[in-house]
Protein backbone atom coordinates (compact mmCIF):
# COMPACT_ATOMS: atom_id res chain seq x y z
CA UNK A 1 0.00 0.00 0.00
CA UNK A 2 1.06 3.56 -0.65
CA UNK A 3 -0.58 6.61 0.88
CA UNK A 4 0.06 10.34 0.66
CA UNK A 5 -1.54 13.24 2.50
CA UNK A 6 -1.94 16.58 0.72
CA UNK A 7 -3.24 19.67 2.52
CA UNK A 8 -5.93 21.82 0.86
CA UNK A 9 -5.50 25.38 2.07
CA UNK A 10 -7.85 28.37 1.76
CA UNK A 11 -7.24 31.72 0.12
CA UNK A 12 -9.43 34.62 -0.92
CA UNK A 13 -8.19 34.62 -4.51
CA UNK A 14 -5.94 32.12 -6.25
CA UNK A 15 -3.60 34.25 -8.35
CA UNK A 16 -1.62 36.02 -5.59
CA UNK A 17 -0.98 32.65 -3.98
CA UNK A 18 0.22 31.16 -7.28
CA UNK A 19 2.46 34.18 -7.88
CA UNK A 20 4.01 33.78 -4.44
CA UNK A 21 4.78 30.10 -4.81
CA UNK A 22 6.11 30.39 -8.35
CA UNK A 23 8.45 33.10 -7.03
CA UNK A 24 9.75 30.50 -4.58
CA UNK A 25 10.44 28.06 -7.42
CA UNK A 26 7.22 26.04 -7.33
CA UNK A 27 5.43 25.04 -10.51
CA UNK A 28 1.71 25.63 -10.88
CA UNK A 29 0.64 22.17 -12.05
CA UNK A 30 -3.12 22.73 -12.08
CA UNK A 31 -5.54 25.65 -12.03
CA UNK A 32 -9.32 25.68 -12.20
CA UNK A 33 -11.56 28.76 -12.22
CA UNK A 34 -14.99 27.14 -12.41
CA UNK A 35 -17.05 25.71 -10.85
CA UNK A 36 -14.79 26.49 -7.88
CA UNK A 37 -11.39 28.24 -7.82
CA UNK A 38 -8.71 25.63 -7.20
CA UNK A 39 -4.96 25.34 -7.84
CA UNK A 40 -2.00 23.06 -7.18
CA UNK A 41 1.67 23.97 -6.79
CA UNK A 42 4.61 21.61 -6.54
CA UNK A 43 8.32 21.85 -5.86
CA UNK A 44 10.14 18.55 -5.62
CA UNK A 45 8.22 16.44 -3.13
CA UNK A 46 6.24 19.40 -1.75
CA UNK A 47 2.70 19.60 -3.13
CA UNK A 48 0.12 22.10 -1.88
CA UNK A 49 -3.48 22.53 -3.00
CA UNK A 50 -5.51 25.74 -2.61
CA UNK A 51 -9.16 26.60 -2.89
CA UNK A 52 -10.67 30.05 -3.27
CA UNK A 53 -13.12 31.25 -0.63
CA UNK A 54 -14.63 34.69 -1.22
CA UNK A 55 -15.08 35.65 2.44
CA UNK A 56 -11.77 34.25 3.67
CA UNK A 57 -9.74 36.74 5.76
CA UNK A 58 -6.01 35.95 5.31
CA UNK A 59 -4.91 38.05 8.30
CA UNK A 60 -7.22 36.03 10.56
CA UNK A 61 -6.39 32.61 9.15
CA UNK A 62 -5.37 29.71 11.39
CA UNK A 63 -4.69 27.27 8.55
CA UNK A 64 -1.29 25.62 8.65
CA UNK A 65 0.61 22.56 7.52
CA UNK A 66 3.99 20.93 8.10
CA UNK A 67 6.54 20.30 5.35
CA UNK A 68 9.31 17.89 6.28
CA UNK A 69 12.63 18.16 4.47
CA UNK A 70 16.18 16.88 4.78
CA UNK A 71 17.65 20.28 3.81
CA UNK A 72 15.85 22.97 5.79
CA UNK A 73 18.87 25.31 5.68
CA UNK A 74 19.02 25.07 1.89
CA UNK A 75 15.30 25.71 1.43
CA UNK A 76 15.38 28.68 3.78
CA UNK A 77 18.29 30.26 1.93
CA UNK A 78 16.71 29.59 -1.48
CA UNK A 79 13.35 31.03 -0.49
CA UNK A 80 14.90 34.14 1.09
CA UNK A 81 17.06 34.75 -1.98
CA UNK A 82 14.11 34.39 -4.36
CA UNK A 83 11.86 36.62 -2.26
CA UNK A 84 14.49 39.32 -2.03
CA UNK A 85 15.01 39.21 -5.80
CA UNK A 86 11.26 39.52 -6.40
CA UNK A 87 10.34 42.10 -3.74
CA UNK A 88 13.60 43.96 -3.27
CA UNK A 89 13.63 42.83 0.36
CA UNK A 90 12.89 39.73 2.40
CA UNK A 91 9.31 40.14 3.73
CA UNK A 92 9.35 39.45 7.48
CA UNK A 93 6.02 40.98 8.49
CA UNK A 94 2.56 41.28 7.01
CA UNK A 95 1.53 38.95 4.21
CA UNK A 96 3.39 37.19 2.74
CA UNK A 97 6.34 36.73 5.13
CA UNK A 98 9.13 34.33 6.00
CA UNK A 99 10.54 33.80 9.48
CA UNK A 100 14.00 32.99 10.81
CA UNK A 101 15.54 29.57 10.85
CA UNK A 102 15.94 28.12 14.34
CA UNK A 103 16.19 24.98 16.41
CA UNK A 104 13.02 24.21 18.34
CA UNK A 105 12.45 22.60 21.72
CA UNK A 106 10.70 19.62 20.11
CA UNK A 107 13.57 18.10 18.15
CA UNK A 108 13.29 19.99 14.88
CA UNK A 109 15.04 22.75 12.97
CA UNK A 110 12.46 24.87 11.18
CA UNK A 111 11.22 28.15 9.81
CA UNK A 112 7.70 29.47 9.34
CA UNK A 113 6.46 30.96 6.08
CA UNK A 114 3.06 32.57 5.62
CA UNK A 115 1.63 32.98 2.13
CA UNK A 116 -0.77 35.67 0.81
CA UNK A 117 -3.71 33.48 1.83
CA UNK A 118 -2.59 33.57 5.47
CA UNK A 119 -1.54 29.90 5.44
CA UNK A 120 1.39 29.20 7.75
CA UNK A 121 3.73 26.63 6.20
CA UNK A 122 6.00 25.11 8.86
CA UNK A 123 9.07 23.82 7.07
CA UNK A 124 11.31 21.68 9.24
CA UNK A 125 13.93 18.99 9.52
CA UNK A 126 13.85 16.47 12.34
CA UNK A 127 16.93 16.66 14.54
CA UNK A 128 15.91 14.24 17.30
CA UNK A 129 13.85 11.09 17.65
CA UNK A 130 12.20 12.68 20.69
CA UNK A 131 9.45 14.94 19.32
CA UNK A 132 8.15 15.99 22.74
CA UNK A 133 8.85 19.53 23.88
CA UNK A 134 11.74 19.74 26.28
CA UNK A 135 10.69 20.90 29.76
CA UNK A 136 11.22 24.58 30.47
CA UNK A 137 14.60 25.32 32.09
CA UNK A 138 14.63 26.47 35.71
CA UNK A 139 17.21 29.21 35.20
CA UNK A 140 15.53 32.63 34.81
CA UNK A 141 16.76 33.76 31.40
CA UNK A 142 16.89 30.33 29.78
CA UNK A 143 13.29 29.89 30.91
CA UNK A 144 12.31 33.27 29.47
CA UNK A 145 13.87 32.35 26.11
CA UNK A 146 12.13 28.98 26.13
CA UNK A 147 8.66 30.37 26.74
CA UNK A 148 9.07 33.45 24.53
CA UNK A 149 10.23 31.33 21.60
CA UNK A 150 7.29 28.96 21.95
CA UNK A 151 4.80 31.82 22.15
CA UNK A 152 6.33 33.71 19.21
CA UNK A 153 6.66 30.77 16.84
CA UNK A 154 4.47 27.84 17.86
CA UNK A 155 1.53 29.87 19.15
CA UNK A 156 2.37 33.11 17.29
CA UNK A 157 1.31 35.16 20.31
CA UNK A 158 3.78 37.97 19.74
CA UNK A 159 2.44 40.26 22.47
CA UNK A 160 2.84 37.60 25.16
CA UNK A 161 6.34 36.73 23.91
CA UNK A 162 7.40 40.38 23.99
CA UNK A 163 6.05 40.76 27.52
CA UNK A 164 8.15 37.83 28.77
CA UNK A 165 11.34 39.21 27.21
CA UNK A 166 10.76 42.77 28.43
CA UNK A 167 10.15 41.52 31.96
CA UNK A 168 13.35 39.45 31.90
CA UNK A 169 15.43 42.34 30.58
CA UNK A 170 14.16 44.67 33.33
CA UNK A 171 15.36 42.40 36.13
CA UNK A 172 17.92 44.06 38.39
CA UNK A 173 18.71 41.29 40.86
CA UNK A 174 19.80 38.90 38.08
CA UNK A 175 21.59 39.51 34.80
CA UNK A 176 21.75 37.26 31.73
CA UNK A 177 24.98 35.90 30.32
CA UNK A 178 26.18 37.60 27.12
CA UNK A 179 24.80 34.69 25.06
CA UNK A 180 21.42 34.87 26.78
CA UNK A 181 21.31 38.66 26.39
CA UNK A 182 22.11 38.41 22.69
CA UNK A 183 19.41 35.80 22.13
CA UNK A 184 16.79 37.74 24.10
CA UNK A 185 17.53 40.97 22.23
CA UNK A 186 17.49 39.33 18.80
CA UNK A 187 14.17 37.63 19.51
CA UNK A 188 12.77 40.92 20.83
CA UNK A 189 13.92 42.73 17.70
CA UNK A 190 12.42 40.01 15.52
CA UNK A 191 9.06 40.28 17.30
CA UNK A 192 9.10 44.08 17.06
CA UNK A 193 9.85 43.87 13.34
CA UNK A 194 6.99 41.43 12.77
CA UNK A 195 4.47 43.77 14.42
CA UNK A 196 5.84 46.93 12.79
CA UNK A 197 7.31 48.44 15.97
CA UNK A 198 10.31 50.03 14.29
CA UNK A 199 11.50 51.98 17.33
CA UNK A 200 11.77 48.88 19.52
CA UNK A 201 13.31 46.92 16.66
CA UNK A 202 16.03 49.56 16.21
CA UNK A 203 16.70 49.74 19.95
CA UNK A 204 16.91 45.96 20.36
CA UNK A 205 19.14 45.42 17.32
CA UNK A 206 21.48 48.21 18.47
CA UNK A 207 21.72 46.66 21.92
CA UNK A 208 22.28 43.20 20.43
CA UNK A 209 25.05 44.51 18.19
CA UNK A 210 26.81 45.95 21.25
CA UNK A 211 26.93 42.60 23.08
CA UNK A 212 30.51 41.25 23.16
CA UNK A 213 30.87 37.53 22.53
CA UNK A 214 33.90 35.31 22.38
CA UNK A 215 34.50 33.24 19.26
CA UNK A 216 33.19 30.17 21.04
CA UNK A 217 30.06 32.03 22.15
CA UNK A 218 29.50 33.29 18.60
CA UNK A 219 29.58 29.72 17.32
CA UNK A 220 26.90 28.72 19.84
CA UNK A 221 24.47 31.41 18.62
CA UNK A 222 25.08 31.15 14.88
CA UNK A 223 21.37 31.27 14.00
CA UNK A 224 20.76 34.29 16.23
CA UNK A 225 23.66 36.19 14.70
CA UNK A 226 22.37 35.36 11.22
CA UNK A 227 18.97 36.69 12.22
CA UNK A 228 20.56 39.86 13.61
CA UNK A 229 22.33 40.40 10.29
CA UNK A 230 19.02 39.93 8.46
CA UNK A 231 17.29 42.43 10.74
CA UNK A 232 20.04 44.97 10.13
CA UNK A 233 19.87 44.48 6.34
Amino acid sequence: MSEKTIPILPCRTIQPVLDFYTTLGFEATFQQKIPNPYAVVQRGGIQLHFFGMKHHEPAESFSTCIVQTDDVDGLHETFRTRLKAAYGRVPNRGLPRIGPLKNTSHGARQFLMTDPGGNCIRIGQQTSDNQHHRPAPKETFARALHHASLLADSKQDLAAAAKIIDRALRLQEERPTPVQLLRLLVLRADIATRVGDEETARSATAAATAVHLTSQEQDSVHDDLDRLTQLLD
